[in-house]
């Protein structure tokens, strides 16, 4: 059994059974019976009063005007209270019911019943003051902790409006990088035609023409790319092209990083031939952002181990420091996220997050084969 219906469902029975046995009045000593000592009449009125708790979540304003008739009904032929139903059921319109018409009915018959009860019982004023104050701050705490779901709530949508923020700005800069390797493979290959017409032997002017159409038709394109550029990057004043970085600017970047303080090592096998662009700048790129991590969350002076391994099949990377496993690392900053959907673009994997033994990992597998 679910634990919510767990719990209603003790509810149910604490209620029937504290009805049942337990006898109070306002202004009068509770005191105990037995089975025997209660009428049929009252136990049909105690069943109705505690099973309508089954639908107090659902239907709270209800289950609270089924269980104050039966309060009603008990008070009215001497059967006993229903109290604990009563105040179940308060709080329950307090904690489920968002309607405040309906919250302000409910708590003036509440006081109107506590009031009533208390004036046919003839109790005193301390005790009809108790009861009212009671009432509100039943109510009240069902309010309070419907106020801390709704916060707890909103605060999850916020983190989740912002997660989908962060994911479509790296979306862009990815985007921003693919067409940056794609306009550098074309410009090459405008390069290439034209110079292709210079050494055609065979049919030199259809060659020409072929070539001449190669050339144009990489021209129109570049110009396209660099119109998307633009359209991406309208803050960018600067709309000429150049090859992106990759795994051969990893020294340079260990570096630079060095400078800024990390202690960083590096353990590289060397590139292999025909290596897919995006490949090869997704990899620098996730480097960079994990050591960027460690020196802006670890600090200066934190050891920083950078391992490249590449065989057929994958590429992987491991960058571990021995800085402050922060659980902040782990969670939705830019970095990380970027490198995740790198990762994912790649049909890759990505693994973040605190070290054993301290300090904090990234583990990358990037395939290498016709997904990548």
């Amino acid at each position: 059994m679910p634990p919510r219906r767990s719990a209603d469902a003790a509810l149910v029975g604490a209620s029937f059974l504290a009805s049942v046995l337990v006898f109070a009045r306002n202004g009068q000593d509770s005191a105990f019976r037995t089975f025997g000592d209660v009428p049929l009449p009252a136990y049909l009125v105690f069943a109705v009063a505690a099973v309508a708790l089954l639908g107090r979540r659902r239907q709270p304003v209800a289950v609270f005007a089924v269980v104050l008739a039966c309060a009603a009904l008990s008070i009215t032929f001497d059967f006993g209270h229903v109290g604990v139903a009563t105040l179940v059921s308060l709080y329950s319109v307090g904690r489920y019911s968002p309607g405040r018409v309906a919250n302000g009915l409910v708590v003036a018959s509440a006081l109107g019943f506590a009031m009533v009860d208390a004036l046919t019982a003839d109790a005193t004023v301390a005790d009809a003051v108790g009861g009212a104050l009671v009432t509100v701050l039943v109510w009240s705490a069902g309010l309070v902790v419907r106020q801390r779901a709704e916060r707890a709530a909103l605060l999850v949508r916020e983190q989740a409006a912002q997660e989908s923020r962060v994911l479509a700005e790296e979306r862009t800069r990815i985007a921003r990088e693919l067409h940056d390797v794609v306009a550098h493979g074309v410009s090459l290959m405008t390069v290439q035609a034209g110079a292709a017409k210079t050494v055609a032997r065979v049919d030199p002017e259809g060659a020409v023409q072929a070539m001449a159409a190669v050339e144009q038709a990489g021209r129109q394109a570049l110009g396209e790319l660099r119109h998307l550029l633009q359209v991406l990057r309208p803050d960018s004043a600067d709309g000429e092209l150049g090859p992106q970085p990759g795994l051969a600017d990893v020294p340079r970047l260990v570096s630079q990083l060095g400078e800024a303080g990390l202690h960083v090592s590096l353990d590289a096998d060397p590139a292999p031939p025909g290596l897919p662009g995006r490949v090869d700048l997704f990899a620098f790129r996730i480097v960079q952002e994990a050591l960027t991590n460690a020196l802006k969350h670890a600090g200066p002076g934190t050891s920083v181990a950078v391992g490249i391994r590449v065989d057929h099949r994958a590429m992987t990377i491991d960058v571990a420091d021995d800085g402050p496993g922060s659980q902040v690392r782990a969670g939705s900053g830019h970095g990380l996220v970027g490198m995740r959907e790198r990762t994912q673009l790649l049909g890759g994997s990505l693994q973040a997050g605190p070290r054993s033994g301290g300090g904090f990992q990234v583990l990358a597998v990037l395939p290498l084969g016709d997904g990548a």
